[in-house]
């Protein structure tokens, strides 16, 4: 819906009342859109604490080295094949 600005000075309590139902007001001035009412959407409650409780497991094991096989893999290695050393680093002397 558009309105122009002088109408929209007359009639604001109707506009609002269309906006709170989900209308969406353009005014517009000399036939130019200068701004737009909108609804406002309710910002979501406080979450409830625990509201997950007992939907989900984590096994025991979560935090468990992986098995070499899985670990290659990850490294971009194949599974059994023998690791590089690394080359040490060396020490930084501070003045």
């Amino acid at each position: 819906m558009e309105v122009d600005v002088r109408k929209a000075k007359g009639c604001l309590p109707d506009l609002l009342r269309r906006v709170a139902v989900g209308q969406e007001v353009t005014i517009t001035q000399r036939g130019l859109p200068v701004a737009r009412l909108l609804p406002i959407e309710p910002k979501p409650g406080k979450r409830k604490l625990g509201a997950d409780r007992g939907k989900i497991w984590i096994a025991d094991d979560f935090d468990a080295p992986l098995p070499a096989d899985v670990l290659a893999g990850f490294l971009g290695e194949e599974p059994g094949a023998r690791k590089k050393a690394h080359p040490r680093r060396k020490k930084l002397s501070r003045p």
